[in-house]
């Protein structure tokens, strides 16, 4: 009996906003990268997001293994671009408290 091998693109698409995902799913690479990265086991992975399925699990991190540099390019990118975020959320949650403590400092008491 012959078996044929076939090359299959891994379960991981990019989004409108550039993020990857798994599979068919809305959950991101770096999640199930980082499940795995502190020990979890693709069958832990997929218990704790439900929505992926077993064999996308392995193909996503069999992936990962084979293109770690690539792979951490991209975490890394998403780790700044989510300090950026973050940064900026924070300063304009700073604007919203300064604007309040006037609005509190002014009203009539």
């Amino acid at each position: 009996m012959n078996v044929v091998i076939q090359t299959e693109a891994p379960p991981i698409r990019q989004d409108t906003s550039g993020a990857l995902r798994v599979g068919d799913s809305r959950v991101l690479l770096e999640l199930v990268i980082q499940e795995f990265q502190d020990g979890a086991t693709p069958e832990m992975i997929v218990q704790q997001y439900d929505t992926l399925t077993l064999p996308d699990v392995y193909a996503a991190i069999g992936y990962y293994l084979r293109h770690r540099a690539e792979i951490q390019a991209y975490l890394d990118q998403r780790e700044r671009r989510g300090k950026e975020v973050r940064s900026r959320a924070e300063e304009k949650q700073r604007d919203l408290q300064d604007i309040r403590r006037r609005l509190l400092a002014a009203r009539p008491t």
